[in-house]
């Protein structure tokens, strides 16, 4: 299995699984909760959601997954920025864990900054981690100055992750951001991994599936994983393409293959916004 090590040294693995949208329509309850489950049973026991997701119907998607291997799960969910001051985001975890089924949430992330101050924030996440409630801590859509930001203030050390879009096509956190982390330690959590499935077709992403038998989808994820200190969470809900996702934790690239991709998809240049999904 395929893993990348948290600030405190705790490892998990490399490759999740992704919420968004899940829990939005009843009919498809089941299939997003099986697909949870064979992710488990491949290795995938990074689970991503949010409260803000389906407005917690996520969340109760994925308690149904878990459900009886919680301890199997590495389980991360996020705030609302306008959840997380002091008190909102003491009660928001609160919720979330209701809805989630469990005592804890293993890695616990401001969705987006807001109005609150993140001084704010950190201090609710340390009442949370000192009362159990959650483990680690994290953000989420945080540049590289939010994360100096961050860094400076009393406790913003123990920043545990930070998770941005980042994939093949958007690769903008490489110039800055990206060295950053890695200096602290602190993972970078990939989410749209694979654009949403938008990745464009013909391109070296299909080269290279080819010469490795396997989807071009497994190659953005391989290519994701084969920086280092990256998580990938992409969302799944059919049986293949569940098993497709997976195959990217045998898969590796070679320099051959990581110069084709290197060639539709260049890295950056220069410094840009970071891109939002």
């Amino acid at each position: 299995m395929r893993e990348v090590q948290l600030p405190n040294g705790q490892k998990v693995a490399a490759l999740g699984q992704g919420t968004w949208r899940m829990g939005e329509v009843p009919s498809a309850r089941a299939a997003e909760v099986r697909a949870l489950r064979q992710g488990l049973d491949l290795g995938l026991t990074l689970i991503d959601t949010a409260e803000m997701y389906g407005e917690g119907g996520a969340e109760e998607v994925v308690a149904e997954a878990i459900a009886g291997r919680r301890d199997d799960v590495f389980l991360v969910s996020k705030v609302y920025p306008h959840n997380a001051g002091f008190d909102g985001a003491l009660r928001a975890c609160a919720r979330s864990l209701k809805r989630l089924g469990t005592d804890r949430i293993d890695l616990y992330l401001l969705h987006w900054r807001g109005a609150y101050p993140l001084a704010e924030t950190v201090r609710a996440f340390e009442r949370l981690q000192a009362d159990g409630k959650i483990r680690h801590w994290g953000v989420s859509n945080f540049d590289t100055d939010d994360m100096e930001e961050l860094w400076d203030l009393a406790g913003g050390s123990a920043c545990a992750a930070n998770q941005v879009l980042y994939n093949v096509a958007v690769r903008g956190p490489e110039w800055d951001l990206m060295p950053k982390l890695k200096a602290k330690d602190v993972p970078l959590m990939a989410y749209s991994p694979v654009q949403q499935g938008s990745l464009r077709a013909g391109t070296a992403l299909d080269a290279v599936a080819e010469r490795h038998g396997v989807d071009a989808y497994a190659v953005a994820l391989a290519w994701l994983l084969a920086h280092g200190g990256v998580i990938a969470i992409p969302k799944a809900v059919r049986p293949d393409h569940v098993m497709a996702n997976a195959k990217a934790l045998e898969l590796r690239l070679s320099a051959d293959d990581l110069a084709l991709i290197d060639r539709d998809f260049p890295p950056p240049s220069q410094k840009e916004p970071l891109a939002l999904n």
